[in-house]
């Protein structure tokens, strides 16, 4: 018998989180501490889902908690009133949340539906995600020295990764995902780790070396990052006066913010798929030249609104500054200094606030956080999950004396709740103190809060490796990201067929961007007094015009 209850350690993790930020009243207002005690976890199932041995669901509903309790601040600021509202989170809402693009549908197909394609825009531009070779080049692979592991990563381009291990970008005549892996593999295996990590900095890419935990905090970047907060808020400055709410007759507390998304695949669009949740106005801006993956915006996109514009034309940025005149809130998920090249970073757009006189919020989301010398290193989830040490523990958790990265994208879902965060909270003292905002976050911060919450018990973890049966156990470090994904989603669909059935799981619309039918999942925090939820269904990237008047909307909500 495995004594353990899901709620309690988040309660316990929400402890740890609110203890972990001392007297920083910027990331933690004193308000928000407070209302955290009007928190409630709710759940059907005492132990987690996901067949993995860190707390990922129970440390995300501890953030949630934290989300939702900043929410509920701004709303009651809103109404120029105060409450103890009482919020609810739930946890089978949270596990949802937290492989959301694996839940989502369109046409009545998910992600791992091979018809689904048909059924979306087309913007793998350069082929990296389409072609079963150059996906592969985002990958994990045994390096020169046996036992020692490498990812690289093609990001959505996978040309100059594959050149870089001596490999033609396109290798047509690879049928099988085995070819294909032993192809990729057997190039990797010429060089060792620093071999790899001189030719991936020549060539600016975002391979790392697979590290244990223990291995990631001895090195330089891991001592800076460990000291770090799991997130920060501080003021980009301080002359513009305090900006109150817009006033509306509607109960989301973020009614008439206006927010810029500049981000790509995940954890970025997550930040403001959740301030969409909370009422705000969200335009995703899109470069038409640049790769996206199509299906992850079925769920990312949800809420929004989506235009495509090109910053390095004299047209494209006259509209963006048009955009930028009105703009509350600015999420940036790209590549370090990306946006701050083109003029549009934290410190230009602040300059920008104060000439105008009403302060903004900037949103930056990036792998390594800010600080040590791997701040600049571009980088995605499985980056993150593996040089932090992430990967060998989940290896370790299917009893293999090697890496594995784990399933689905979870890290950059809970990386996209504590940047929304950031976001509310910057809001939240820009109408109480006024000036102009910055929230930061990464990967490798939500990583390093799952090493602080603590693996599970090796009697959880047991159970858990049973319920996921031989198939998952069979997998290695070479497996794709989604033959891992969709291995745990087939056995998580046998042993917990209730959880995927759950009524109110899945937001259902018709989108009329799509010409389909949408599931995507549904809001987590449930708040008293307020609306929290989706205003319109989701969209392809590029789907609306830059601007902020939108017209008339023609998705329809549908009953499950």
């Amino acid at each position: 018998m495995v004594f353990y209850k899901s709620t309690e350690e988040s309660k316990n993790i929400l402890q740890v989180l609110l203890e972990s930020f001392g007297e920083n009243d910027n990331e933690l207002p004193p308000a928000v501490r407070h209302r955290t005690e009007s928190v409630t976890f709710d759940a059907k199932r005492n132990l987690p889902y996901f067949p993995i041995p860190f707390k990922e669901t129970e440390t995300t509903a501890a953030l949630k908690a934290i989300e939702a309790s900043v929410a509920a601040e701004l709303g009651d600021l809103k109404a120029k009133k105060s409450s103890q509202r009482a919020i609810k989170i739930d946890l089978e809402k949270t596990t949802a949340f937290l492989f959301q693009a694996y839940l989502a549908t369109v046409g009545g197909k998910g992600k791992l539906d091979p018809d689904v394609k048909k059924l979306l825009k087309d913007t793998d531009l350069l082929k990296a995600q389409s072609d079963p070779y150059r996906r592969m080049s985002a990958n994990l692979y045994e390096t020169k020295r046996q036992g020692e592991y490498y990812h690289i990563h093609g990001s959505l381009e996978a040309s100059t990764t594959l050149g870089m291990i001596g490999l033609a970008p396109f290798l047509p005549d690879l049928e099988t995902h085995g070819e294909i892996v032993s192809t990729i593999e057997g190039a990797v295996r010429k060089f060792t780790i620093d071999e790899l990590e001189e030719m991936n900095a020549a060539n600016k890419q975002a391979g790392v070396p697979v590290l244990k935990h223990e291995d990631f905090l001895k090195t330089p970047h891991g001592k800076v990052a460990s000291k770090a907060l799991p997130w920060n808020v501080t003021p980009l400055e301080e002359q513009t006066p305090p900006c109150p709410l817009p006033s509306s007759d509607d109960r989301r507390p973020l009614s008439g913010i206006k927010v810029l998304e500049l981000c790509r695949i995940i954890a970025g669009p997550t930040i403001t798929r959740i301030l969409a949740e909370y009422g705000a106005t969200v335009l995703k801006i899109t470069s038409p030249h640049l790769s996206d993956v199509p299906f992850f915006q079925v769920d990312g996109n949800m809420g929004k609104h989506a235009a495509d514009l090109d910053l390095k034309t004299p047209e494209g940025r006259e509209k963006f500054e048009e955009l930028l005149a009105d703009v509350d809130v600015v999420v940036d998920g790209y590549r370090p200094g990306a946006l701050d090249r083109l003029g549009y970073g934290p410190t230009q757009l602040c300059e920008k606030a104060k000439r105008r006189g009403k302060g903004i919020v900037y949103v930056n989301e990036n792998c390594f956080g800010y600080e040590g010398d791997w701040a600049a290193r571009p980088g995605w989830q499985q980056i993150a999950d593996c040089v932090s040490g992430v990967a060998w523990e989940q290896g370790k958790f299917m009893s293999l004396s090697e890496p594995v990265v784990p399933p689905f994208p979870i890290s950059d879902y809970g990386t996209g709740c504590m940047g929304a965060i950031t976001a509310l909270l910057g809001l939240l003292h820009r109408t109480k103190r006024g000036g102009s905002w910055h929230g930061k976050v990464s990967l490798l911060q939500y990583d390093l809060l799952l090493f602080k919450a603590g693996l599970h018990t090796e009697q959880v973890q047991e159970q858990l490796r049973q319920l996921m049966g031989p198939e998952f156990l069979a997998l290695r470090h070479n497996n794709s990201v989604d033959q891992i994904s969709g291995t745990a989603l087939r056995q998580m669909r046998r042993q917990f067929p209730a959880f995927f059935t759950r009524p109110k799981l899945l937001d259902h619309w018709y989108a009329e961007r799509y010409k389909a039918d949408i599931e995507a999942v549904n809001p987590v925090a449930e708040i008293e007094g307020l609306e929290v939820g989706f205003q319109r269904a989701s969209r392809p990237n590029g789907s609306d015009l830059p601007t902020w008047d939108f017209g008339s909307e023609r998705d329809v909500r549908k009953d499950p």
